[in-house]
């Protein structure tokens, strides 16, 4: 656990703890944070060291090399989606306009300060989401650090906050029982900002190994995420936001955010009034908080931020299905957003 703990209740300050200001009082300061999975956000072209197959033109798809690969997967959806996805750029553009849409339809059509990405290929295909697509948002030029995903998928951060140095990516090491494995993990991509008061927030993009790996790749990414922290000066705010891959039966089992997350984070699910989760795993008809942000204030009351409010992203029509459940995106069908609903966390000055 870090070294540096604040009990919960003096991490927390609602909306309420303002009413004994003065009348004419400015309100404090506010930042927003949105943790998005936009799943699958790859560009048209093949990267080379990538296995991003799956992710081009139905054009680039017909030599007997393609065909050859993906007739060696063994999942039946993944190797229909190598061979038959046409991920052309029209699809393309339709998701960046159906995630970009998504992303804005919080703080009136600005977007949030801060979103942490996951699922990203590259910086170019982010910088086309936010040239072409968020010019409302007035972000500043996209953070991304290639990691090591076999599949090319990475964490990222888009700001329109000043940075404060420059950021790292910190790798996933796993023991050695799973070291075969590293190629489906992605580090912690570190990035610290400067809030509308001077004080510093430090953030961790976060994309934690896959729920069909065992529990102990996930623990370890916890461990990894604490020691991180650690390092981390304790006049900085702190957070983590993004996919935690943490299903509810397996937090039930093994307790995992009790056991590293609380009572030394503030963590989203347990501020969010009323919701279900942020993704749907029809087969088992469970909801999961799979993507959370969790929030470590200051330790300095001087610098300290605490939380305001909680919200699931989800009021884009394209996000919800009949069923009233994250919408995957289908390429085909030109439906959907993702198969993850974006989380907000508003953090604000104490008064």
């Amino acid at each position: 656990m870090p070294r540096r703990l604040m009990p919960l209740a003096a991490a927390i300050t609602l909306a309420a703890c303002s009413a004994g200001e003065a009348p004419d009082s400015p309100p404090p300061p506010s930042v927003t944070v949105m943790a998005f999975n936009v799943q699958n956000l790859f560009d048209t072209v093949d990267d080379p060291g990538k296995d991003d197959k799956a992710y081009l033109p139905i054009e680039a798809k017909q030599d007997e090399a393609h065909i050859a690969e993906c007739n060696e997967i063994a999942v039946e959806s993944w190797r229909n989606e190598c061979l038959y996805l046409d991920w052309d750029d029209a699809a393309l553009e339709h998701k960046l306009g159906v995630i970009a849409e998504s992303i804005l339809q919080v703080n009136d059509g600005r977007g949030p300060d801060i979103v942490a990405l996951q699922e990203i290929e590259n910086v170019a295909v982010l910088e086309r989401l936010r040239q072409e697509y968020l010019q409302p948002g007035e972000y500043l030029p996209a953070i991304l650090i290639e990691g090591a995903d076999t599949r090319g998928i990475d964490v990222a951060f888009l700001t329109r906050l000043p940075l404060d140095g420059d950021p790292a990516l910190h790798p996933l090491d796993l023991p050695a029982d799973y070291v075969e494995r590293e190629g489906d993990t992605r580090g912690l991509i570190e990035a610290t900002f400067i809030l509308p008061d001077g004080a510093l927030l430090t953030g961790y993009s976060v994309h934690f190994p896959a729920p069909f790996h065992p529990t102990e790749m996930r623990v370890r990414a916890y461990e990894h995420l604490q020691q991180v922290r650690n390092a981390i000066p304790p006049e900085h705010n702190v957070f983590a936001a993004g996919d935690f891959n943490t299903t509810s039966s397996e937090d039930a089992a093994e307790g995992l955010l009790d056991r590293y997350l609380r009572p030394g984070w503030v963590v989203s699910n347990d501020l969010c009034e009323g919701c279900s989760g942020t993704h749907y795993y029809a087969r088992d008809d469970r909801w999961s908080f799979l993507d959370m942000v969790i929030f470590a204030p200051a330790e300095d009351p001087n610098t300290a931020w605490s939380v305001a409010s909680i919200h699931i992203a989800n009021a884009v029509p394209a996000q919800v299905t009949a069923d009233g459940t994250p919408n995957r995106y289908r390429s085909a069908e030109r439906t959907g957003v993702s198969d993850h609903w974006p989380v907000v966390m508003t953090l604000k000055k104490r008064p």
